[in-house]
């Protein structure tokens, strides 16, 4: 590089009009909204002892807005050009603390066994932790799988944060059931991806 601009160097002028995303965008906003909703979410959980329908069902309201906003931050950032370095680190921060906060909640509230947010919590970590360990090489995109994954995760979730009884609470354990299915699944799918995607890069490279 000259280190002149490029219409000096005698290259096509830069084009105008073109601009990066600022911090403060509506994605961004978005995830920071829903950042803010997590403590603000264990508290009405936790409110009363934890055990009130009423406190329970605002505590379910902040956990549906978070996992609606998380439906629409990514999709606005990629339709409207508004990536940032923030929200790509934050945007998944957000995520596994909602749904993290909402697991240790009903677990110690003796809601929901602990072996279940265990085993939903080491996999949502390690698959970020994966995915940050392979990303020179590669994105590896989110799958059907991984998407029905997030959706069984948030309805059962939602409904054992619910004060259900009868059938519904049937339900639920069903769902969550399913939900841990596909979190143990897609789990390995994503390994698998991550490994094969480390070899190849590992294979295209010039011999030393």
């Amino acid at each position: 590089m000259s280190g002149l601009p490029a219409s000096a160097a005698g290259g096509p002028a830069p084009a105008t009009g073109v601009r990066t995303a600022g911090l403060w965008n509506i994605a961004n906003i978005l995830t920071m909204v829903r950042l803010l909703l997590v403590p603000g979410f264990v508290l009405l959980m936790l409110h009363n002892g934890g055990y009130d329908p009423v406190w329970r069902s605002f505590a379910w309201a902040a956990f549906a807005i978070a996992m609606i906003t998380d439906l629409f931050d990514g999709h606005l950032a990629r339709t409207y050009n508004l990536v940032t370095d923030f929200g790509k680190i934050a945007d998944p921060i957000a995520d596994k603390a909602i749904m993290g906060a909402a697991l240790i909640c009903l677990s110690a509230l003796d809601d929901l066994p602990w072996w279940v947010t265990g085993v939903i919590l080491f996999r949502e970590i390690g698959i970020t932790l994966m995915r940050f360990w392979v990303i020179r090489h590669g994105v590896i995109p989110a799958s059907r799988g991984g998407k029905m994954k997030t959706l069984a995760q948030g309805v059962g979730v939602g409904m054992y944060i619910l004060a259900l009884t009868g059938p519904l609470a049937t339900l639920r354990f069903w769902v969550m059931a399913v939900a841990v299915a596909l979190t143990v699944l897609t789990g390995f799918d994503y390994v698998r991806q991550a490994v094969r995607m480390r070899r190849a890069a590992r294979e295209a490279e010039p011999a030393r």
